[in-house]
């Protein structure tokens, strides 16, 4: 290879190299006789969903075929590590993945994402798995083309893992699962540093996208079919802040034009063939009044919030590093509540945090019975290595969380089932996703509030928005009948 000729800026180089692999795995195809096929397997949260439609979008462009069966000529991997029993899964997994290898000639074997930016991973996956070819990290996703070349010029394997990125490079081939909405990120990294949670060192420090630039993507995805877009940052809240790691720490720097979240929000709704806009994930501590007028007076913005209070302890949230106290998060539900009476609140919840009494526990019950939230995500703490709450004292016995933790979803399925009640009877739109996987009459959507409805359909109605009546409210999702 030339290397005079390989483009120095991004995308540009990426593309390069994608045409490179083109060529590389059509004599390989031609040697087998058939279409090479790859298998992504995703973990953990929309981010990683996200990542994964670009690694997609990469393989089919250099000429594999998706599979959903991991007997496949590439098998990738995107992981997660926000707790332990991710890493020990994916483990587990590699075994059963080096058994179909051993049986499948020239399968390559890909790692990435989070749980790859751990030195103590990478470190595992050299010495005991060196039968995966591929290894790279959260800040070079965009880089898969350029690494199979790497791996198919020299046969040997690759590992680039960086501490951190100054490239965004979001203009690369892109295979969505559905065709009409799509995932866009507006920042990457977090600055908040739980004291629970690995993400800030794994991510990276909090950085904002141009506006510009994210505009002019959605209009993109809206010129491909997209209605509706959802809006991607570990703390969205915080968009358009600017900050100083100059001295190591992170100071945020005061004079700052930038726009900010409620702005962005509305440009984007301002984009004329947009019908829909979420967000994820907020954090409590940066909701401001101006986030909460910009929701409930855009109709474009769904009603849908997801809100992370993780324990209604005003102690716990201390150790946790959360910055607000229970007082404070149901003062501000009340607040969102008063704005839009009928939004969905969702919400995460941990339980088992080091520490943790039972009064603290039956803080965290309360604040189920108060808020009412349509969906609550559970978890049970997970030691995380480096992280602060790994060292505290106090760790809580596995009976105990283990008993907790049946009390909490016990009540969470009752109140969630209550509240997802009081749509009953009205008529809703829904954007109609697929057929119905149980019954091939029915097909399901959701409504802005996120919420699943089946009804009686077929696929031409399939990324349409339509009015439904929602007739029998099933728990967790509902049965209705479009209205005519």
């Amino acid at each position: 290879m030339d290397e005079k000729k390989i483009p120095s800026m991004e995308p540009d180089r990426q593309y390069y190299f994608m045409n490179c692999c083109k060529e590389l795995i059509l004599q390989r195809s031609r040697e087998a006789g058939r279409t090479l096929t790859y298998n992504v397997q995703t973990f953990g949260c929309q981010m990683n969903a996200h990542d994964s439609e670009k690694l997609k979008g990469i393989l089919d462009e250099i000429g594999y075929e998706e599979t959903e069966s991991e007997n496949a000529d590439f098998v990738i991997c995107n992981t997660c590590t926000v707790r332990e029993n991710a890493n020990q899964k994916l483990y587990g997994h590699l075994g059963h993945i080096k058994n179909i290898k051993s049986k499948r000639k020239n399968m390559i074997v890909c790692l990435c994402g989070c749980m790859m930016q751990e030195p103590h991973v990478i470190k595992t996956i050299k010495e005991k798995y060196r039968y995966v070819d591929i290894v790279f990290g959260t800040h070079n996703i965009y880089k898969l083309a350029e690494l199979i070349y790497r791996y198919l010029s020299s046969g040997n394997m690759v590992v680039e893992v960086l501490e951190k990125s100054d490239n965004a490079v979001e203009a690369l081939p892109q295979k969505r699962k559905y065709r009409f909405k799509s995932g866009v990120n507006i920042m990457y990294g977090c600055n908040n540093f739980c004291t629970y949670c690995i993400v800030p060192y794994v991510r990276g420090r909090e950085k904002s996208r141009e506006p510009q630039e994210i505009l002019d993507e959605i209009r993109c995805k809206i010129a491909s079919g997209v209605k509706e877009v959802m809006l991607l940052g570990q703390n969205v809240n915080s968009y358009g802040k600017k900050f100083d790691y100059s001295d190591g720490k992170i100071a945020e720097l005061t004079e700052n034009q930038n726009v900010r979240f409620p702005e962005l929000l509305n440009q984007v709704c301002k984009i004329d063939g947009l019908e829909r806009v979420r967000f994820m994930t907020s954090h409590p501590k940066d909701l401001s009044d101006e986030l909460i007028s910009t929701m409930a007076n855009n109709p474009k913005i769904c009603k849908h919030l997801h809100l992370p209070v993780q324990s209604g302890s005003t102690d716990i949230l201390q150790k946790m590093n959360r910055r607000y106290t229970k007082e404070q998060y149901l003062a501000l539900v009340d607040k969102i509540r008063e704005a839009m009476p009928d939004i969905s609140l969702t919400t995460d919840i941990m339980v088992g945090f080091p520490g943790e009494t039972e009064e603290d526990f039956m803080h965290t019950m309360d604040i189920v019975e108060r808020v009412g939230y349509d969906q609550v995500f559970t978890f049970i703490y997970s030691k995380r290595t480096n992280t602060p709450a790994a060292g505290m004292d106090n760790q809580v016995p596995e009976e105990i969380v283990k008993d907790r933790f049946s009390r909490l979803l016990e009540l969470v399925n009752k109140k969630s089932n209550e509240r997802i009640s009081r749509f009953s009877g009205m008529v809703k739109d829904v954007l109609v996703e697929e057929i119905n996987h149980q019954d091939q009459a029915y097909i399901t959507g959701r409504t802005e509030e996120n919420v699943t409805v089946h009804f009686p359909g077929d696929a031409n109605l399939i990324g349409q928005i339509v009015p439904v009546r929602l007739d029998s409210c099933m728990g967790f999702y509902y049965l209705g009948e479009m209205m005519r």
